[in-house]
């Protein structure tokens, strides 16, 4: 099988081609059947993988080494590496990747500065993937929440899907809706108006897709297949008076998914707030924690393919 992954970095979803994208997903769900098999492989025995996070996760990170400790490998970890790392003392992401470089193979990065992963990457000699870069994108996001929607639906070409929440500051939506372009969808955009998809993005997707922006939450939940609820992000406001007038801008409940669209598809990159009730949890549609799940297997088939270990 050609493998055009094998050694790449992975710091935008526009670095994947929708061939690429199809061969992520398929190699995704080989190691999901594999592993109810059989839980550890040795596909990446001996190989290191190294995850420098500089802000808070928890699926993201977790999900990373439970998928390198799956596939056969060994992890090393800095959790808090902003305070635990010589970032504290002025290291440069170039300067820190090009060291850790010597003692990984592969490296991953979470930073809250746009196109840290690319500082990054200029200084790393082993490959980099981009677990976020403040507001701008997370890419391996998009790919196991496309792992999710063909798997809950079955198909993702001639699909409904909508966008609620913070679309400006959502990296998540930013990633998915520009992998979305690949494919035969109509996209809805709902936020309030301080909280809309950035314009040249909202305009570059136009030009692919169907694209509608509004307000009105239970008209597109009405039509819609899928619906990918966001946090509003309390950390990308620098006014806390700008976040109070728009945190409770659109909340998911039980009786709004019963009234509009029991079939729904109901999706979140989590953590969540208050925009989906709890009562929500238990619908046949909520689909958010075994969205969380599907991270381990996108994952492990997208490291996989950069350390060129596919069966």
């Amino acid at each position: 099988m050609s493998n055009s992954l094998a050694g790449r970095d992975l710091l935008s979803i526009e670095d994947l081609s929708k061939a690429e994208i199809e061969l992520i997903l398929d190699q995704a769900a080989q190691l999901e059947e594999q592993c109810q098999k059989q839980p550890k492989l040795d596909l990446l025995n001996g190989r290191i993988l190294a995850t420098l996070f500089y802000e808070p996760s928890t699926r993201t990170r977790l999900s990373f080494e439970s998928a390198m400790h799956r596939l056969g490998g060994d992890v090393l970890s800095s959790a808090s590496a902003a305070k635990t790392s010589s970032a504290a003392k002025g290291e440069t992401l170039a300067d820190a990747a090009r060291v850790i470089s010597g003692y990984a193979h592969l490296i991953v990065q979470r930073h809250p500065e746009i196109l840290s992963a690319q500082q990054a990457a200029e200084g790393a000699t082993v490959p980099v993937i981009n677990a976020g870069d403040g507001s701008h994108e997370h890419p391996t996001q998009a790919l196991l929440d496309l792992y999710t929607i063909q798997k809950e639906r079955g198909q993702i070409d001639g699909l409904h899907i909508a966008m609620v929440g913070d679309l400006r500051y959502g990296r998540t939506v930013h990633s998915l809706s520009k992998a979305l372009a690949h494919w035969d969808v109509t996209l809805s955009l709902i936020s309030p108006p301080a909280l809309q998809m950035p314009p040249l993005l909202a305009h570059k997707l136009k030009q692919k897709i169907t694209v509608n922006e509004t307000e009105d939450l239970s008209a597109v939940m009405a039509a819609c297949d899928a619906l990918y609820v966001t946090r509003i992000q309390r950390e990308r406001f620098k006014d806390p008076a700008d976040y109070d007038a728009v945190k409770d801008s659109y909340v998911i409940t039980r009786e709004l998914v019963e009234s509009t669209n029991p079939e729904i598809t109901i999706m979140h990159p989590l953590p969540r707030v208050n925009e989906i009730a709890t009562d929500v949890d238990d619908l046949p549609g909520a689909a958010y924690f075994r969205q969380a799940d599907n991270g381990v297997w996108a994952r492990m088939a997208l490291m996989a393919l950069i350390l060129d270990a596919v069966e």
